[in-house]
Parts: C-alpha cells; sequence; structure tokens
C-alpha cells in the first residue's frame, strides 16, 4: 500500500523553497480554481490534496496556484510546499473565472513558466491563448459546467466553447470520472488519444481535536440525530427538492445542509428561509467539524442534478457513513450498490427512501479508499506532468 503523503513537513518546505526561483523549465503553473487551503469548492479540495502529494514525489517541481487574491487575500506564501500567487479578479459570477485564469495565463509567459494545468472548462478558454503563448497546457475536465442550473444560455454556450478550446487545443485532457472521459473520446475522436481518466480522491477530512460529540453539541446536534447533505447552496445540488422529501418523509430526524453560496442569489436565499429546527443550514464547516459530521450521521444524502466525480460522496463513503444518492452518471462512477440511488428529482421517491432503515444505505469504505487513493492519483497525475515538462 503507498506510503502516505504527510499533511505538511519542515523537509517539503525546504525542498520547495530550494528549487531556484529561475528554474523555470520545472515550473507547473495551476489556474482554475479560488486557491487552496480551506476555500469551498470540489475543484479546490481536488488541488489542496493533489498538489502538495506532486512536490512531495518530486521536491524539484515549483507548483504555483494562481489563485484569486478575494478568497486567498494579497500575500504570496507558501502552503505545504506549494506557492499561492493571489492574483487580481473581480468577484462576479460571471467574470470572476475568466478574468482570473486570463490574468493566471498573463503571469505564467510573463514568468516563463513551461506547463500551465488549467482545471475546469470555463477556464479552459484560455487554452488557446496558453498555447499561443508557448505553454503546455494540461486541463482537468471536472465536469459538464453547462449543465450547471446557474447559467443561462450565453454562460452555456461559453462553457461549451471552453470544453471544445480545452479538447482542442491542450496537450493533455485529465478527466475525473470514467462516464466523462467516453464522452470526451466519443465527441471528440480526433483528439481522443490525448484524454486520461484520473478520478478524484477519497480525502480525510482534516484533523480536529475536539471531541465529536462536542462538535455535534455546539450545532444542537446529537450522533446519530441528522441526516447530512454537503454542498454549495445552488441549484444544481438539489438542496430544495431534498428539504421538501425530507418534511414529507415524516422522519423524526434533523436535515443538515453544511455549505453556502459564494454569491447570495434567490435561490440560496429561498433555501435560508425554510430553516427551522427540523431543517438546519449551518453554513459552510472546517474539514474537522466535518469529518465529525460525516462520521456520526445516520445517512448522507446527495440530491444532485449535476456532478463531476462528487468529493463530498468520497468524503462520506470513506467516513463510513451510509450513503443515499441521486442516480446521475457521475453519482453512479462512485460505485455504490443499485440500492443506494434514486431518480434524480423524485421527491416521492428520496421521501419513500429517507423512510427506510438507513442500514440498507450502508457503504464499503475500506474499498472506495482503495478504489479513490489520493497517492496513486498523485503518481498517475505525476505521469502527465513529466511527459509537459
Amino acid at each position: 500500500m503507498p506510503t502516505p503523503i504527510a499533511p505538511a513537513t519542515a523537509h517539503n518546505e525546504r525542498a520547495a523553497r530550494s528549487v531556484a526561483p529561475g528554474d523555470t523549465a520545472r515550473t507547473v503553473g495551476v489556474t482554475g480554481l479560488r486557491g487552496i487551503p480551506g476555500i469551498m469548492g470540489g475543484v479546490e479540495t481536488h488541488c489542496e490534496e493533489l498538489l502538495p502529494r506532486l512536490v512531495a514525489l518530486d521536491p524539484s517541481l515549483n507548483v504555483v496556484v494562481l489563485a484569486r487574491r478575494p478568497y486567498t487575500g494579497p500575500d504570496d506564501r507558501m502552503v505545504r510546499g506549494v506557492r499561492i500567487v493571489p492574483l487580481p479578479a473581480p468577484q462576479r459570477q460571471s467574470l470572476e473565472a475568466i478574468v482570473s485564469t486570463l490574468n493566471g495565463v498573463l503571469h505564467a509567459r510573463r514568468h516563463r513558466f513551461r506547463t500551465l494545468h488549467i482545471h475546469a472548462v470555463g477556464p479552459g478558454l484560455l487554452a488557446p491563448l496558453a498555447r499561443l503563448l508557448g505553454l503546455s497546457v494540461i486541463v482537468t475536465h471536472h465536469g459538464a459546467d453547462y449543465d450547471r442550473a446557474k447559467w443561462g444560455v450565453v454562460a452555456k454556450s461559453m462553457l461549451r466553447l471552453g470544453e471544445r478550446a480545452s479538447m482542442m487545443f491542450a496537450d493533455s485532457v485529465i478527466c475525473v470520472s470514467p462516464s466523462l472521459a467516453d464522452t470526451m473520446r466519443a465527441r471528440f475522436p480526433r483528439h481522443a488519444a490525448k484524454v486520461r481518466y484520473i478520478p478524484n480522491g477519497a480525502p480525510g477530512a482534516g484533523g480536529d481535536e475536539t471531541h465529536p460529540d462536542t462538535a455535534l453539541a455546539a450545532l444542537g446536534l446529537t450522533p446519530g440525530g441528522y441526516v447530512l447533505a454537503v454542498g454549495r447552496l445552488v441549484p444544481e445540488k438539489g438542496f430544495d427538492y431534498l428539504i421538501e422529501a425530507f418534511l414529507r418523509s415524516g422522519s423524526t430526524a434533523k436535515l443538515v445542509i453544511a455549505g453556502a453560496s459564494d454569491h447570495e442569489t434567490p435561490y440560496s436565499r429561498a433555501l435560508l428561509a425554510r430553516a427551522s429546527d427540523r431543517v438546519r443550514l449551518i453554513g459552510r464547516q472546517p474539514r474537522g467539524v466535518l469529518r465529525h459530521l460525516y462520521e456520526q450521521a445516520a445517512l448522507f444524502v446527495l440530491p444532485s442534478f449535476h456532478e463531476g466525480l462528487p468529493i463530498v460522496a468520497l468524503e462520506a463513503a470513506r467516513a463510513g457513513t451510509p450513503m443515499l444518492m441521486s442516480d446521475i452518471q457521475p453519482n453512479i462512477d462512485v460505485g455504490l450498490p443499485a440500492g443506494n440511488y434514486f431518480p434524480v428529482g423524485d421527491i416521492d421517491a428520496l421521501a419513500t427512501a429517507l423512510r427506510a432503515e438507513t442500514g440498507r444505505y450502508a457503504v464499503d469504505a475500506e474499498a472506495i479508499s482503495r478504489r479513490f487513493d489520493w497517492d496513486v492519483i498523485a503518481r498517475q497525475t505525476m505521469d502527465v506532468y513529466r511527459n509537459a515538462l
């Protein structure tokens, strides 16, 4: 079994600093994400788990996260061997990703980086520019973002264009689910050879010295007394119909939704307005608290209409939490038994499922951890980096 990479070590920090700043041939800029560490989002969690492992595998590698300043603050710093460089970005939902990625491309060219790793297909719109400026380009495709309900017609069209630009101009395209990789190969047969399936991993939720009972008591919860959902307060997560199904189910537990929205919207306000003693919206929680929430929940529910390969589901599975998920393909790609899924968007079916004994939704935590091992994923990604470098 692979040796786990330590969350942070003095050796890794020294090794990262020992690489000469001018050694740009060994530098990979990473853009498309808000930043790390501890920033809400699947892409952000992916990068926080993956990038320090890459540096640990090859200390001669410079990994530089070209982050969004409103989320990380203004100061450059090192995080587990990874350099964080905050760049300007507007805090507007429709602009921040593309503007920050443009700034990332220009920063990488100005500082003579060899390779740029772009996360998500929206930022992938800039893959042609990065190639034109002489960068090797890797794109990680985290899911069909144009299927997200929050985007209008113009935004969806731009996201589809970003997917096409990624497939046509990137040197390598990493897809986080097998079904997504198959879809990209089928839709872009001339570029199929550049597609590689490398999944998200099943991350640990972080350490927390607080006793689980104490952590739950601070939130007004008791072990086994709640059903848990985790995610942003956005329409594609399906939390509105989860609340309705939960109330119809007659469950005596509480429904707990952990998460927030980056930008306040009518949808997020409507969800927050439904909070009550039975339906608790507890906002974004630190990873250590999330670990306790997963481990002590009676059931974890993911009712999404859209996912890439859901990291929150992998977190819940690794914690051994019974799980119930909508039957969209990315959730099915997690590989749970058929009985752990319900028809997406079907309130009555979900209400019926919530009435059942949670034991029927048990998962094999060890099998999930083996299939989605971040250390294995890091080695697979390092192969892609070495080809690009």
